[in-house]
């Protein structure tokens, strides 16, 4: 059954790895979907746009109160000889004026104090929740998607991106209020002292808006390449260190270190080309205000010599332009907190508007076990990311009963371990259907299709954490002596019972502690401690003996009596008990048949048996 319907986000199979939009172009609405995140905490942004509201207030108040002061001691200086008791009430005044200047201050600290926290309090609640959905999406998204995204890639947008991200709300969007407040409010007081003065004051502020749209553009640019580098550096360093011993047996580490260094170098450059350019445009808008500053304190002071002005009114508008250098210079970072912001973001959202091709059907409902019977009716398959005409598997048809055991054996790239995916729902089929037990498993809920199929993987990981955690990892609830079974039927238990911390022994990062027959041990063991219908076993025996293997078959053959089970294999000897093998080839299942069956002609596994025969008694010899 194919679902028709236009998706509202982009499905993840159907974009590319490097799937990106314009940014340039996106940046208003990245930005409002921010904000409109930072607005689900209303309280802490009122209180945080109340406070920088407020804190600009007080700081408009302070060029106003040195204005006064300068008078006011200008009229104590011109009573020096009056009468004693006009100049105490002058120094009163004065002293009042001081006062209320102390006020304003501290209250401006008091309250910048306050929007900076929230601000900060917002940004980190954001992060925290955009990390929640992140990690959530990626745990959704479908390995057609994963199979073309490489991990760092991944790391890096979740981490830097976010960083970049979650200073928004207090770099970006509270200060914008402070800056609109106090370039705003300060117009409105000079224009009214004086019209002329007024406007020269304020002529360096449309010069630094400009400029910074420019350098808003320029640093985009920038920070994106910065942040695809840093992907590119975090992908050579993952690989280095997943590979480490292969780095130390063939003495790689000066190559390693040269290919680590060429990869860092780039992003330096990048990361010096983004500080120069955010340097000269900081430096460009510093210089426009102070030579807009010097014009006003040569026409204001020709003013205060003509008498149209005070001198109190002149060092009013001086003071006010000294309270915005600070804020000019933020223009830059602000400039700069939009354009990391849009970016960081624009790269975020693209992951998190992905919709998983495989997904639960609208009317999903969970899986019905019976008799838990496996069929697989004229499937059909190719990967998302071949070209049209390149399929994988083609009209595949069988089916997997308890006590039925189906075996399948075929060359490499066959579409063996293929068949094993499309059972767990992986990837969905092209053609065709797979059910268990009559019901399309695309019709049924992912999380019952998966508790009712365990798959042993080709290539087993173990987490960093104690034997008995990566034993139950399927089935965490699972007490201590079904754990001990499920590794005594895996063949293991005598080995982790000679550790020195038993089933508490921690296991190396991805297993490496242990050899790889005991890590497929381990893995047979988690997929058979949950009570799964369906049992998968893809290559899962390869790096074991042929003595324990057969020990391990003897020990499931209770088991899996109850249960559908399909080894996929390249040993013969892991499937030729099997009650019916597919030899599958190019994608098709070539031949069919019982051992003894497939044995009688002279068939593809039969020469297959004989060759592995020929080289077990080579290597016995």
């Amino acid at each position: 059954m194919t679902d028709t319907r236009a998706p509202a986000h982009p499905v993840d199979s159907e974009v590319d790895a490097n799937y990106r939009i314009d940014v340039s172009k996106v940046d208003t609405a990245v930005l409002y979907r921010i904000t409109k995140m930072a607005f689900r905490h209303k309280a802490r942004m009122a209180i945080g746009i109340c406070a920088t509201v407020i804190a600009a207030t007080f700081q408009l108040f302070i060029p106003q109160y040195l204005g006064q002061a300068v008078d006011q001691a200008r009229g104590i200086l011109a009573e020096v000889s009056a009468e004693g008791r006009a100049r105490g009430i002058a120094e009163d005044a004065l002293l009042s004026t001081a006062l209320l200047l102390l006020g304003a201050a501290v209250g401006r600290g008091l309250f910048t104090m306050m929007q900076n926290y929230q601000g900060e309090a917002v940004g980190q609640l954001i992060g925290y929740r955009l990390r929640l959905d992140y990690y959530r999406k990626l745990q959704q998204l479908s390995f057609s998607w994963h199979d073309r995204v490489h991990s760092g890639d991944l790391m890096t947008r979740g981490i830097l991106d976010i960083e970049g991200l979650r200073h928004w709300v207090d770099t970006g969007f509270l200060r914008m209020i402070l800056l609109t407040c106090l370039i705003g409010g300060g117009a409105v007081i000079l224009i009214r002292n004086d019209l002329e003065l007024g406007l020269m004051a304020l002529s360096f502020v449309p010069i630094v808006a400009l400029r910074s749209s420019f350098a808003r553009l320029k640093l985009r640019d920038a920070w994106m390449a910065l942040q695809d580098q840093m992907s590119h550096l975090t992908k050579v360093m993952e690989e280095n260190l997943g590979g480490i011993r292969v780095v130390r047996a063939f003495a790689a580490q000066a190559y390693e270190m040269a290919r680590f260094d060429e990869s860092s170098g780039k992003a330096l450059a990048i990361a010096a080309r983004r500080v120069r350019l955010f340097v000269h445009s900081t430096t460009q808008m510093s210089f426009v205000y102070f030579l807009a500053m010097a014009a006003t304190l040569w026409v204001g002071g020709e003013k205060v010599l003509t008498g149209t002005i005070t001198l109190g009114q002149l060092t009013e508008t001086l003071t006010f332009m000294l309270i915005l250098r600070m804020p000019v210079r933020q223009i830059g970072w602000m400039i700069n907190s939009i354009a990391r912001a849009s970016t960081c973001g624009g790269r975020l959202f693209n992951v998190l508007d992905l919709q998983p091709s495989v997904a639960d059907a609208p009317n999903a409902k969970p899986l019905q076990t019976n008799e838990g019977i496996v069929r697989f009716e004229g499937v059909d398959f190719r990967y998302p990311t071949w070209a049209k005409d390149e399929r994988t598997l083609n009209d595949i048809t069988f089916e997997a009963r308890p006590g039925k055991m189906i075996g399948i054996v075929g060359p490499p790239g066959a579409g063996k371990t293929t068949i094993a995916q499309l059972l767990g729902r992986y990837y969905d089929v092209s053609g065709g259907r797979i059910t268990i037990d009559g019901q399309d498993i695309r019709e049924i809920t992912l999380a019952s299709l998966r508790d009712a199929v365990s798959i042993v993987q080709q290539e087993p990981f173990l987490f960093t954490a104690s034997l008995n955690h990566n034993v139950a990892y399927g089935a965490p609830w699972a007490v201590r002596p079904d754990i001990e079974h499920s590794a005594q039927t895996a063949q293991l238990h005598n080995y982790i019972r000679g550790l020195p911390d038993s089933y508490n022994t921690l296991v190396g990062e991805r297993g490496v502690s242990l050899s790889g027959g005991q890590r497929q041990r381990l893995s047979i063991a988690r997929a058979i401690l949950p009570d799964a219908k369906v049992l998968v076993f893809d290559d899962s025996t390869a790096a074991v003996d042929a003595a324990t293997e057969r020990q391990i078959r003897e020990a499931l053959a209770e088991f899996v009596a109850e249960r559908a089970v399909i080894i996929v294999a390249h040993r013969l000897t892991s499937l030729m008990h099997a009650g019916e093998i597919l030899f599958v080839e190019n994608g098709q299942i070539v031949e069919r048949g019982s051992h003894e069956d497939l044995m009688k002609s002279d068939t593809r596994y039969r020469q297959l048996y004989e060759l592995q025969s020929r080289a077990s008694s080579e290597d016995a010899a």
